[in-house]
Formats: C-alpha cells, sequence, structure tokens
C-alpha cells in the first residue's frame, strides 16, 4: 500500500512535468551534478552502483533504520521491505545527519556516518532520484564519549560528552567525504548539547561532569553574548517557529528567543522538561514532564507545552505513561506522543487538546533499563513509524488519517529507530 505523501506525490509530478521536460530527462541521464562530482563520490563510496552513482529511481524512496543487538537494519520507508542488514557490535545510537541521505550512528568512540543509499539532485524545475545498497562510509568524528546530534539552519552539530569538543559541518558535504567543520571546546566535559543558529551564533550548555546548570550563547567568533546560570540539571534542546531555542531543566526550561535567554518556570517545583520535540510549523515545543524528584524511575502520563512566543509552560495529562523516545512532531506542527497503552495521541500544541487516538501496538512497560528496546517513535514527512519490540514488528501511520498502512515482522528486536526522505537536502 501507498502512502498518502507518496499517492499526492505521483499525482504532483505528472501534473506539475510537461512531455518534453520528461522526455529530455529519461530514466537513466545522469544530472549535470551528477556527471560533475561523480570522481569524487566513487572514491568515497565505492561500494555503490554505476560508478558510485547508484540506481535512478522514479521518485524519491524514504528508507528508515533500526539498531538490533549486533546490527543495524534498512527498510524501505514506504513498504517496509527490508534492503539491508549491516553488522555493529555494541549499543549504538542513531540520528539523521541532516541532508536527507545520511545517518550519524553514535557508537563506541566515534560518531560513524551511515549512508542510506537514497537521495535526490535537483535538475531544473525537477529532480532526479536515486537508491543505492546502505553502507558505512569511511567518514567518522572521533568522540571518546559520543553525545547529541542537532540539526538546524543547514548545520549539524556534534556534541563530545567525554571532552567538550563541539563539532559542526554541513551535512551536504558527506556525500564529498570528510566535511569542513569548525570547532568548539566547552571550558570542561559535560553531557551537554549545542546548536548552531542561521547567522553563526552557537548556543550551547555548560557545566562539568558532577553538575551542569548553565546555558551559553557565543557569537560566530565564539565570545560570549549571552549567559544564565538557572538552569539546574540542563539537558536535551528543540528549535520552534522563528528559531526560537527551547532547553530543557529540573525545575523547566530556558528559552533563548530575539537574542534574550529567558528562564520559565515549571508549574511544579520540580517539573523535570529533559526531552523535547520542535517544529518549525509551531511556537510550541513538546516535552516530557516529571514531577517526582525521589523516584528511581518515574513513569510520567503528563506532558509539557512550551509556547516560546508567550513564554509558558502547560501540562497536559495524556492518560498513559511514555517514554523519551515517545515524541515527535507532525508535518504541521502536531505533538504526538506514544503511549504506553499502544496508542499514538495527536495533540493540538496551541490549546493541548489530545485531538486524536491512533490504536497502533499491544499495550507495554517501560524497561528499567534506559538502552533496553522499547516501543519507539519516527516521524518522516506525513508518516509515523512505530517499533514493537514484543513482537519485532514496524509499523507506519499516515497521522493525518490514523491508517496504519504498512506493518512488518523483522528477523531481529528493533530498539533505535531514525531515517530519512531521500529528497534533496
Amino acid at each position: 500500500m501507498t502512502s498518502t505523501r507518496h499517492r499526492h506525490l505521483a499525482l504532483g509530478i505528472a501534473l506539475a512535468l510537461p512531455a518534453a521536460v520528461l522526455a529530455g530527462c529519461a530514466a537513466g541521464e545522469a544530472s549535470p551534478a551528477a556527471s560533475s562530482d561523480a570522481s569524487e563520490h566513487d572514491h568515497d563510496h565505492d561500494e555503490h552502483e554505476e560508478g558510485g552513482h547508484g540506481t535512478e529511481a522514479a521518485t524519491d524512496t524514504p528508507r528508515v533504520a533500526l539498531t538490533y543487538d549486533g546490527g543495524i537494519v534498512v527498510l524501505d520507508g514506504t513498504s517496509l521491505e527490508q534492503v539491508a542488514d549491516l553488522p555493529l557490535d555494541g549499543f549504538a545510537r542513531l540520528n539523521p545527519a541532516g541532508d536527507e541521505r545520511h545517518v550519524i550512528v553514535s557508537a563506541g568512540d566515534a560518531f560513524r556516518v551511515l549512508d542510506l543509499g537514497t537521495w535526490g539532485e535537483p535538475h531544473g524545475n525537477h529532480s532526479h532520484f536515486y537508491t543505492s545498497d546502505p553502507a558505512f562510509t569511511t567518514t567518522e568524528f572521533a568522540a571518546n564519549h559520543p553525545g547529541h546530534v542537532v540539526r538546524h539552519a543547514g548545520r549539524t552539530v556534534l556534541f563530545n560528552d567525554g571532552s567538550g569538543l563541539v563539532e559542526s559541518f554541513d551535512p551536504h558535504d558527506l556525500a564529498d567525504g570528510e566535511p569542513e567543520t569548525t570547532t568548539y571546546t566547552t571550558p570542561s566535559p559535560h553531557h551537554g548539547v549545542a546548536v548552531e543558529l542561521e547567522n553563526g551564533d552557537l548556543l550551547v550548555t555548560d557545566g562539568t561532569e558532577d553538575s551542569r546548570s548553565s546555558v551559553v550563547v557565543l557569537d560566530s567568533a565564539r565570545h560570549e553574548i549571552a549567559r544564565t546560570d538557572a538552569c539546574p540539571g540542563v539537558h536535551g534542546e528543540a528549535v520552534a517557529a522563528d528559531e526560537a531555542v527551547v532547553v530543557g531543566c529540573e525545575d523547566g526550561v530556558v528559552v533563548y528567543a530575539g537574542g534574550e535567554l529567558t528562564k520559565v518556570a515549571s508549574p511544579d517545583a520540580y517539573g523535570r522538561i529533559g526531552n523535547q520535540a520542535g517544529s518549525d510549523e509551531s511556537p510550541v515545543v513538546l516535552g516530557d514532564y516529571k514531577s517526582d524528584p525521589d523516584a528511581e524511575l518515574e513513569r510520567p502520563t503528563r506532558i509539557s507545552l512550551v509556547d516560546t512566543a508567550s513564554k509558558q509552560i502547560t501540562v497536559v495529562d495524556t492518560g498513559a505513561s511514555y517514554t523519551f523516545r515517545s515524541l515527535g512532531r507532525g508535518p504541521h506542527g502536531e505533538a504526538l506522543v506514544l503511549g504506553t497503552d499502544g496508542s499514538l495521541r495527536v495533540i493540538d500544541p496551541a490549546s493541548g487538546a489530545i485531538t486524536s487516538t491512533i490504536a497502533v501496538i499491544d499495550a507495554w512497560t517501560e524497561p528499567d533499563d534506559w538502552q533496553a528496546p522499547r516501543p519507539t517513535l519516527f516521524v518522516l514527512d506525513h508518516t509515523a513509524y512505530v517499533t514493537d519490540p514484543a513482537t519485532k514488528a514496524v509499523h507506519a501511520v499516515d497521522i493525518e488519517s490514523g491508517e496504519v498502512y504498512a506493518s512488518t515482522t523483522l528477523d531481529v528486536v528493533p530498539n533505535e529507530l531514525t531515517g530519512v526522505s531521500g529528497l534533496p537536502g
């Protein structure tokens, strides 16, 4: 079955492109961009077909990647058919690289680059699309404790928790091998996060291995221009509409907007917001919400909605607990929460109203170990992908219709989950 997005896309291509354009770009014709960089691409990705440029496809080909104990499985994002199974030892974390083709794999002592083998190249008033076998590239970024990966404004930022090294690069350069990076090192190593803004400024956390409570903004020359030390337990980030950045604290959040850092307090004395999901379509950031400072493992049912315009936090009870892998945003800014009752909730971020509840999997319980597999939500365009480790299943859900339009059963237990669209980045 084809997703709503792909049904609309196929119709749009047919209507938008005149016959002469289609005839002039017959299957197999290499675009000018493809011809100019073919030799470099072949040098860095010699495992790909057709001189390193892959096989031309009729349209974009989204792909999703899932970790398991022993490797990474890559699936077609529409049919959920398996495309590859790549061995990898140890626990790994996955993040889109930011170019809709590559994935950053945090494993061992490095950020490694995985090419999911799907991409698009602009050609006049349309694009050409290609696929190849997914494979790890030779590019990697050494890190003695690889941490957060943040994508924003055409830049990807890696945070090395073990050294405090912050590396930033243009993810589109990954197709040609090692990208040029800019670096900054925090005063002390810590579990931190950094965001590079459109103007080149850097928002970064500051702290130590034992304590962290500061958010700092540095200009393009990396001179401090703003700071707050009022964010105990600082963790996680998200960017909302108009480039408002939210950073989580144990008692609320810090919002950076209009050149100012503002602390926004939680309604509870202890109201920890440590995991967030933002959208360019909304000024509201979705976050988790924990209010029991003594809990060894709190299983909250409430989520937070941080309005970056009004600088207010609204707490909403979803009626079911969830985990840090349960949060996502829809194509129109919808707040999405996957509950332990197996249902995906679609929430209006402005009002906090639950607009629909989509049954996807059976009820489940959050495991005690944060690295252990648990149902995970990942959103790509109009599709919400949901894993079910108990049944080794993966489901694709059309967010707007609520239809579970594709499902598959794996041979392995899925853990981390991410994906790319295959569209021109």
